[in-house]
């Protein structure tokens, strides 16, 4: 049943974003971390009880969206995920004080009319078109890419931050590249989702784990952990989660409908809707800002003023 789907995909952003505003929260108490030592990134974590309750609010939503993709097409599915960026954004300011410019909270007007469009594209014969597995071949060669991609990219801009004199990042190239590694995430959390059955437990388990699917969960949570919370830590919340949940929008869209064979609406208004809402979500990546503005510096009491 759609509205099953859209249920649980609300119920997932409130906890996406309750999880990922209480992991800033304590990373801001822990010690700098740093993705050339993940052994102590994550004992660091998981000795924060804060952070450890963050995580378990994430594995909730984990569990939630895997009733999205059993109930939703992929590209309904993330356009409605999308939409928990408006919540992030309230939960950031307010809980963690970070202040929002005009381009930001223009985009979360953007997200309301891309929410709205994705809902009003959903159709009762939606649930006959959900796809369960793709082909493991397909799959590879979409996912090991992008995987590349996603931590050479995440390389580069540790280099550049490096440099002196540099104004300070708003974290926009590490959350496409972590975006990049969680929309890989996604396509196996969309396959796993299509194998789960209680009608033969054991079966299940023995197909799970011949496909690639739990391989490449493993591989992007553990990496994805260490260079997501580094990146959380440096960057505010409300620009890099909004820069990942996008990235992971639209890569999850264009090579899950691939991957997957999930056709699109055939009504002409239902498709403008859904690519439409789409594409508006794609719009508050390249409306949000690449660095933050410096705090300006106050004038030494010892210097009197010119």
């Amino acid at each position: 049943m759609p509205w099953w789907g859209v249920a649980s995909a609300l119920v997932a952003n409130v906890l996406y974003s309750t999880g990922f505003v209480l992991e800033k929260r304590a990373l801001s108490a822990l010690p700098a971390l740093s993705t050339r030592q993940p052994a102590r990134v994550v004992r660091h974590l998981l000795g924060s009880p804060l952070w450890t309750v963050g995580s378990l609010a994430l594995a909730a939503g984990f569990a939630a969206q895997l009733a999205v993709y059993r109930t939703l097409p992929i590209a309904a599915a993330q356009g409605l995920f999308v939409s928990g960026l408006v919540l992030l954004l309230l939960l950031s300011s307010v809980v963690l004080g970070e202040r929002t410019s005009g381009r930001e909270r223009g985009s979360i007007v953007a997200i309301l009319v891309a929410l709205v469009m994705v809902v009003a594209s959903l159709g009762g014969g939606d649930a006959q078109a959900i796809a369960r597995t793709a082909p493991p071949g397909t799959l590879l060669a979409l996912a090991v890419p992008s995987l590349a991609a996603g931590l050479l990219l995440y390389a580069s801009a540790e280099r550049r931050a490096r440099r002196r004199h540099r104004l300070p990042t708003a974290g926009v190239p590490y959350g496409v590249a972590v975006g990049l590694l969680y929309g890989v995430s996604s396509l196996a959390i969309k396959g796993v989702s299509g194998l789960l059955t209680t009608d033969d437990i054991a079966g299940t388990a023995v197909e799970l784990f011949r496909s690639p699917y739990p391989y490449l969960l493993l591989f992007t949570g553990a990496t994805g952990l260490v260079l997501s919370q580094t990146a959380l830590q440096r960057c505010r919340a409300s620009v890099i989660v909004p820069v990942c949940s996008t990235v992971t929008c639209v890569f999850t869209v264009a090579c899950g409908s691939v991957a997957f064979g999930e056709p699109l609406p055939a009504d002409p208004l239902r498709l403008a809707l859904r690519l439409g809402g789409t594409a508006v979500a794609l719009s508050v990546l390249l409306a949000l800002p690449r660095h933050d503005t410096p705090a300006p510096r106050l004038p030494s009491p010892n210097i009197p003023p010119p």
